[in-house]
């Protein structure tokens, strides 16, 4: 284990070459921090921080820069991460409750996490395998046509247009509805297929095909939603990094373009805690020189997707941190009261 004293050391590289992007000299080490030692037990520190693979040399240059393993103990041993200031909570509360609908607060979401981190946003919207079903609607469009609309605890809303083999009557209509919410409301999506298979049965002959025409499509919608999806937005914000990925940033761009890539790099949503993949850490090639910091939301205590920021391993972690999970929070306020 490192001793206190080198971790402060550590600690002062990272922040200086955060804030500088200049590797760092023992002699600057010395005079911007109050290290409370000679500046040769500081080059002593940092030659040992060099030999146990924290710190390294870049070509010729005299300072030295933190490296994957480096950081990663930086991370490790954070106090706390940086709290927002009050005018920026209140500035990401009044621009996030502006939402009117799901894709509105998932595309605000990743605008805002862009503008706070100066990174590449991912927000995941809510599985559908972790929600909750809040209301199916039907309605009568015309006496063989009906409309389903299926409606999640996120605040996520689906419309399906069935054709029904036979006319069916505002009374089996409401009868249906009642019945259906009565079984699936407040259930979990996963659970709805054996709510209602014997549900057919229970109607007339006459408009047993209905129904079942009804439960099918209600079973396919949610087979379709379940599928992951998420929006990305910032990817610009990485051309201000160029230097900070060694050889193109095209690795990068072209890892972000691949959905799967970037469902594995944001984690189990079931994972609701912080979690920070630093460079090589993270298993794509294309982004071993970039790290992710990722957190769960979602409108109770349990989360039902992440969102998180990609950019350099070169990052002010305990800001990007603080934004990560300041607007996590409010997303999952905002979801809890839709």
């Amino acid at each position: 284990m490192l001793s206190e004293r080198r971790l402060e050391v550590l600690r002062a590289i990272v922040h200086d070459y955060v804030g500088t992007e200049e590797p760092v000299g023992s002699k600057a080490l010395t005079e911007r921090h109050h290290l409370g030692v000679s500046p040769a037990t500081v080059r002593n520190d940092m030659a040992a921080l060099e030999e146990e693979g924290f710190i390294a040399q870049p070509h010729t240059s005299a300072g030295r820069i933190p490296t994957d393993k480096g950081y990663r103990l930086f991370v490790d041993k954070l106090a706390g991460v940086k709290p927002m200031t009050a005018p920026e909570r209140r500035a990401i509360q009044n621009f996030l409750d502006g939402a009117v609908d799901l894709d509105d607060v998932v595309g605000r979401t990743v605008r805002l996490l862009a503008q706070l981190t100066r990174q590449v946003a991912v927000v995941q919207y809510p599985s559908l395998t972790r929600s909750t079903v809040r209301h199916v609607e039907l309605l009568s469009l015309a006496p063989a046509r009906l409309m389903l609309v299926l409606i999640t605890d996120t605040g996520r809303v689906e419309q399906r247009m069935i054709d029904c083999p036979a006319p069916f009557g505002e009374t089996s209509l409401a009868d249906l509805r009642a019945r259906l919410n009565s079984r699936v409301a407040g259930r979990r999506f996963t659970d709805v297929p054996q709510l209602v298979q014997d549900l057919t049965e229970s109607f007339d002959k006459d408009d047993q095909g209905t129904v079942a025409t009804v439960l099918s499509t209600l079973l396919e919608t949610l087979v379709e939603e379940t599928e992951e999806r998420l929006m990305i937005g910032g990817t610009a914000n990485l051309t201000r990094f160029g230097h900070d990925f060694p050889l193109t940033i095209r690795p990068v761009l072209e890892a972000l373009e691949e959905q799967v890539v970037l469902l594995k790099l944001l984690g189990e949503a079931t994972d609701s805690g912080m979690t920070v993949k630093i460079g090589h850490e993270n298993a794509h090639e294309g982004l071993s020189s970039t790290s992710v910091v990722s957190v769960g939301y979602g409108s109770g205590s349990e989360a039902v997707a992440k969102l998180g920021v990609v950019g350099p391993t070169r990052m002010d972690y305990p800001g990007t941190m603080g934004a990560v999970r300041a607007v996590a929070r409010y997303v999952g306020q905002i979801l809890a009261e839709s």
